[in-house]
């Protein structure tokens, strides 16, 4: 049996009490820590991150009060609001149970206990703790996202997004968002799942661009123990962990054909099966995909399923460059120097003359995320209480004179040409880096006799 892992803290001065409540939980929980002084718990709290705290309510010989433990529980929930507290007493009295239920513990055993009354007991307040934890985490996500929320700029090119996402974000349906690297997309299915009837379960991302074929399958629908080599313990995929909220795949433009299938199969059965299983799981995930790819031309040249495309752009947002929302460049980056100020400990920095309007002035191929690490960058070398212009190494876009059709032409094609020779002539790599599907690439090198 595999244990769960749980750090059950016991207190009692009875030690046939505690010889016995570990006997029956050892088996079940990771770790089990036992105590006969009170004293001890401020310690043990300090040292250990326990779950779950099973707590005698009177130590004093003949005291049956309960008034040691009320004592006592007050003071662990004092140091860690977050830990369960169950109460343990040999005196069934009602209104002492009622009493330390108002003061925080969510449950409460009378002495002498059955060992399988102590043991579901025990388990259901652990599973209790991992809820709370994880409802705390998404919920500290969300307050973080919230403030994140400039970071998605006012400009009016944006305003499109903005309707977009307001229109969408309270229903079930599926929303597919595209734009180049580094515009946003994240925060943007992240305010979708905020503004959702979903926001109080999980926002789970996979970058797909990041997975390689033998870990797709794990990673989304998980696996058993023993289904390959270095499975030793069964483990969820992102559909179950993500079941009740919101799935989003990020590059999703970046799966192969077999890995489209299997991710078509997963969404329209809305069931997923672990590596090395044959049970199917249910899952209920509203999902939200991303990429940087031309999709649609990726389709008309049969490199992107266009049954996958149609499950994953029930509604479609295109987020524009930072280039076409310049207004946006102030309240960025003046947002991204208050955040880089305060990490590195430089509160009073502040813009000089000229540092805006050289920004503003920069095409940012890199988008939101070359203007948040141009930022950082110039925080971090800066030694006065200003920053000057001359704090910005951007490099300088190049102009060309001339027809502008032509240009365009000539540009590709060197840019291509360029992209082969960084990839050692590997066509491959060199399509992934043009955002290109290989035959795409194979057609423009065609076109451009290369």
């Amino acid at each position: 049996m595999e244990k769960k892992p749980g750090r059950i803290l016991i207190i009692d001065d009875d030690q046939d009490v505690l010889f016995t409540a570990r006997a029956v939980l050892r088996k079940h929980f990771e770790e089990v820590i036992c105590a006969d002084k009170p004293d001890n718990i401020p310690a043990l709290l300090r040292e250990k991150d326990i779950d779950v705290v099973l707590l005698d309510m009177n130590f004093k010989a003949g005291a049956t009060s309960g008034r040691e433990g009320l004592h006592w529980l007050g003071r662990i929930l004092a140091i860690d609001p977050d830990v369960q507290v169950l109460m343990s007493t040999a005196y069934g009295d009602i209104q002492l149970a009622v009493e330390s239920m108002k003061q925080g513990a969510v449950d409460f055993l009378v002495k002498p206990w059955e060992r399988e009354k102590l043991l579901a007991t025990i388990d259901a307040v652990f599973q209790l703790r991992k809820t709370t934890r994880q409802l705390n985490q998404y919920r500290s996500a969300q307050r973080m996202d919230g403030q994140q929320e400039k970071l998605m700029g006012e400009a009016r090119s944006m305003q499109p997004v903005f309707e977009a996402m307001g229109k969408v974000a309270s229903t079930e349906a599926n929303v597919l968002l595209l734009g180049e690297n580094g515009v946003g997309k994240d925060l943007i299915a992240k305010e979708i799942h905020n503004r959702s009837h979903r926001q109080q379960m999980p926002f789970v991302k996979v970058d797909l661009g990041a997975l390689s074929e033998t870990l797709f399958e794990s990673e989304l629908f998980g696996h058993v123990r023993g289904a390959f080599t270095d499975a030793k313990a069964d483990r969820p995929g992102r559909f179950e962990v993500a079941s009740g909220g919101t799935l989003f795949l990020d590059e999703i433009g970046n799966l192969s054909g077999q890995l489209q299938s299997k991710l078509l199969s997963a969404i329209q059965n809305r069931r997923v099966t672990r590596l090395g299983s044959h049970k199917e799981i249910a899952t209920d995930v509203r999902l939200i995909c991303a990429t940087n790819k031309p999709i649609y031309e990726m389709v008309s040249e049969e490199a992107f399923r266009q049954d996958l495309l149609y499950r994953i752009n029930t509604v479609e947002i295109a987020v524009p460059p930072l280039r076409q929302r310049m207004e946006d460049i102030p309240s960025l980056a003046r947002y991204f120097l208050e955040q880089m100020a305060h990490k590195y400990n430089k509160a009073h920095l502040s813009f000089g003359p000229g540092v805006i309007d050289k920004l503003k002035h920069y095409q940012w191929p890199g988008n939101v995320r070359e203007l948040h690490h141009a930022i950082e960058r110039a925080v971090i070398m800066c030694e006065d209480e200003q920053l000057t212009p001359e704090d910005f190494a951007l490099k300088p876009v190049a102009r060309r004179q001339g027809n502008t059709a032509l240009n365009l032409r000539q540009m590709e094609r060197e840019t291509i040409q360029e992209a082969i020779h960084q990839c050692n002539g590997n066509l491959t790599r060199a399509a992934l880096e043009l955002g290109f599907s290989r035959s795409t690439l194979y057609r423009k090198m065609k076109k451009y006799d290369l």
